[in-house]
C-alpha cells in the first residue's frame, strides 16, 4: 500500500476526547483511578498519531505521568491531543488532561503526558509517517522541545 507522505500541521492531528467519569472509575480513595487515566490518555494519543500518519500505531514509549490533582467522580474528563513530532516511523503525542466539573465549569489541569508510537504496515511492520509542520512559532517552539525529548529517550537506550 502506498502511503501519503506530504507534511502534515500539527493542527490536523489535533483531537479531543471527553468523558464522565463514574462511579466504576474510582479507586480507594474515591477519586478517579490513575490506571484509567493513563488508558485514556493511551488512546488519546494513539488517536492523533493514527491520524497524522493515516495508519495503525503501537505505544512504544510513555514519559513519565504526574498527577498534579486528583480527579473526582462526576468531573468530566478531557483529554486534548496532537502530534509534537514526527521521525521516520515515529510520532510523539502531547495529551492535556483536564478535568471539569460539569456544573460549575471550573476546569483544572490534572497533567500533561507526552507518548511515543510506531506506525505500522499492514505486515506490523513499522512505516515512515509524515513529516510534521508547525504553524504557530508556539508550535516551532515545541517541536524543537519534542525533538530534544525524542534525542534523549534514543541515548537512553
Amino acid at each position: 500500500m502506498t502511503h501519503n507522505l506530504t507534511p502534515k500541521t500539527i493542527s490536523a492531528s489535533r483531537i479531543q476526547l471527553a468523558q464522565l467519569m463514574q462511579p466504576e472509575h474510582a479507586n480507594n480513595h474515591g477519586n478517579v483511578h490513575g490506571g484509567w487515566i493513563m488508558k485514556l490518555v493511551d488512546e488519546a494519543g494513539a488517536l492523533a498519531c493514527m491520524r497524522h500518519s493515516q495508519s495503525k500505531v503501537v505505544t512504544v514509549a510513555i514519559d513519565s505521568m504526574t498527577f498534579r490533582n486528583p480527579i473526582r467522580i462526576g468531573d468530566l474528563v478531557i483529554l486534548n491531543a496532537e502530534v509534537s513530532f514526527a521521525g521516520r516511523t515515529s510520532m510523539e503525542t502531547e495529551v492535556q488532561v483536564i478535568a471539569e466539573n460539569p456544573i460549575t465549569g471550573e476546569r483544572t489541569t490534572t497533567n500533561t503526558a507526552y507518548l511515543v508510537y510506531v506506525a505500522l504496515d499492514d505486515d506490523n511492520k513499522p512505516q515512515p509517517v509524515p513529516q510534521l509542520l508547525a504553524e504557530t512559532e508556539e508550535q516551532k517552539q515545541r517541536m524543537v522541545q519534542a525533538k530534544e525529548r525524542q534525542a534523549y529517550r534514543i541515548a537512553q537506550k
